[in-house]
């Protein structure tokens, strides 16, 4: 059994808000079964999936609410035309399509296309290229498709977050869980604490921890090494973890040599489900072994967030992810109208609502969107 701990609001008597100020909870913890055991794409269904795009798992039971906050799409009056060639990765084929049907219907003359290959890697590499004007990744960008594209311009892309990943979905971005044995008492971890345990860096200030005694543990877990196991770079899940927690304030954190790396995400709940003294993380959706996975604390002061449903799809949970449109826009410089006004529609009520739709991905909220267009 998977043991997940989940935060409980304590809420006043007027209705909850995304912005309600956050308060020290308590915790409840609950038993949910393990997830099937997923396996490695063939390399058949891996080339089917860059000619057609992968085919998705069904969607959640679950399915969120569009956040009324979100701003409603008004088209420009200007008359918009052009044609514009595009990349994305095997798991956005379909929402990418669906993004720009809508779209047609307001700028008929805008054209807009992605064509196979699909695969994020190689849409960023012809980004560099000059050969695709824009790209849909389901990750953040490889440190080497960065160091390229600078390399060439002089200056970094344009990254802007367009949609929340899933939650849960194999293989299409699910959220990122940190866990201990089942039998691991200890009830939350901070980004301080993961960076302690993780890195070499330490960009979050805290000293090397290496005993579960140095996380508060005592009795008989106070003198007890921490077991480390992580994935080996370069992964997207470790690129994450890295990117969102290792580094701060534009220091890019590094792992300790000594991590049991693993090339792969598959085994690392059963690495730790098999080590009393082990942790590790992975996405959800790879959680298929009875393993305790921990609420965790982005900012000192801020109440745990357990990765719950519902968590992931606020984006209070601290380590759900994103999918991102990357663009070669040069500082000073703003986008050709047709594109600048296709990120407005995907960010706005109405595209978001196709997100909404298509139930593989989740919706921003209204806080992310318009983080998201204060960037172009």
């Amino acid at each position: 059994m998977v043991h997940l701990l989940a935060v409980i609001a304590v809420l006043s008597s007027a209705v909850a808000t995304d912005q309600a100020i956050a308060v020290q909870r308590p915790m409840v913890e609950w038993l949910i079964p393990a997830l099937p055991t997923n396996r490695p794409q063939t390399p058949e269904e891996a080339e089917e999936g860059r000619k057609s795009g992968r085919k998705l798992p069904p969607p959640e039971v679950l399915h969120p609410t569009l956040d009324p906050a979100l701003t409603p799409y008004a088209p420009r009056r200007q008359k918009l035309a052009g044609t514009f060639k595009g990349g994305a990765s095997d798991v956005l084929a379909v929402l990418v399509q669906k993004w720009f049907e809508k779209f047609r219907a307001y700028h008929p003359e805008v054209n807009l296309s992605i064509s196979p290959p699909y695969a994020g890697s190689l849409g960023a590499t012809e980004l560099v290229n000059e050969h695709l004007d824009f790209v849909f990744v389901s990750r953040e960008l490889r440190p080497d498709d960065v160091r390229d594209f600078k390399a060439k311009f002089g200056y970094d892309p344009l990254s802007v977050p367009v949609c929340g990943g899933s939650y849960r979905h194999f293989g299409a971005l699910d959220a990122v869980a940190f866990f201990v044995n089942k039998d691991n008492p200890i009830e939350k971890l901070t980004f301080e604490q993961i960076d302690a345990i993780y890195s070499t860096t330490h960009h979050r200030g805290a000293k090397a921890i290496r005993n579960w005694g140095d996380l508060g543990l005592g009795r008989e877990w106070a003198d007890k090494p921490i077991h480390v196991y992580g994935i080996k770079p370069w992964n997207g899940f470790e690129e994450f973890v890295r990117e969102r927690v290792l580094s701060k304030d534009g220091k890019r954190g590094e792992w300790r040599d000594d991590i049991v790396f693993e090339k792969v995400v598959f085994p690392m709940a059963k690495h730790v489900a098999d080590d009393k003294y082990g942790i590790g993380y992975s996405g959800i959706a790879y959680l298929d072994q009875g393993v305790r996975v921990l609420p965790l604390v982005a900012n000192p002061g801020e109440a745990p967030q357990a990765p719950t449903y519902e968590n992931v799809a606020l984006a209070t949970y601290p380590l759900s992810r994103l999918i991102y449109f990357n663009v070669n826009k040069a500082p000073g410089k703003p986008l050709p109208f047709a594109l600048d006004e296709l990120l407005r529609f995907i960010l706005s009520r109405e595209g978001q609502q196709v997100v909404l739709d298509q139930a593989s991905y989740l919706p921003l909220r209204a806080t992310q969107a318009q983080s998201s267009s204060a960037q172009f």
